[in-house]
């Protein structure tokens, strides 16, 4: 199964779309709880950060039946220091995403903790892509 997302910048109200459709998929598929919080808590983070850091972009979900890979894939002002945006707290979020609720130095953290396999690669003034993989055995 193929899904793609289009990501709006700044289009906080829709925020959650891909992840809530992915949600509702791997349920139909039986998928174990535990595997489909970890997926939607990655996805999640990562659907925010390219809503409040880029400038637009793309979510595009593969499942089979072992595995989910997610590719969110954005144009934007990139990742400049990737060892120092992993850390716990640390953030670029403006003041208007953190008065959101958002911004709070824990997405990347977060992708990282509920995935298996997480793939970064950011250019400066281009933009990111994070693709992340969970397993479901």
């Amino acid at each position: 199964m193929h899904y793609t997302f289009e990501i709006e910048r700044g289009n906080f109200t829709d925020a959650g779309q891909a992840s809530s459709s992915v949600k509702r998929t791997l349920k139909q598929l039986g998928v174990a709880p535990a595997n489909i919080k970890r997926t939607v808590v990655a996805l999640f983070e990562a659907e925010i950060n390219a809503i409040a850091h880029a400038y637009g972009g793309t979510i595009d979900v593969d499942i089979d039946d072992q595995k989910i890979v997610m590719v969110v894939a954005d144009q934007g002002p990139g990742i400049p220091n990737l060892d120092l945006a992993m850390q716990e707290g640390w953030s670029t979020a403006s003041a208007e995403v953190r008065e959101m609720g958002y911004g709070a130095g824990m997405g990347l953290p977060n992708i990282k903790k509920n995935t298996d396999d997480l793939k970064i690669e950011s250019t400066v003034g281009v933009g990111t892509t994070v693709t992340m993989t969970v397993f479901f055995a």
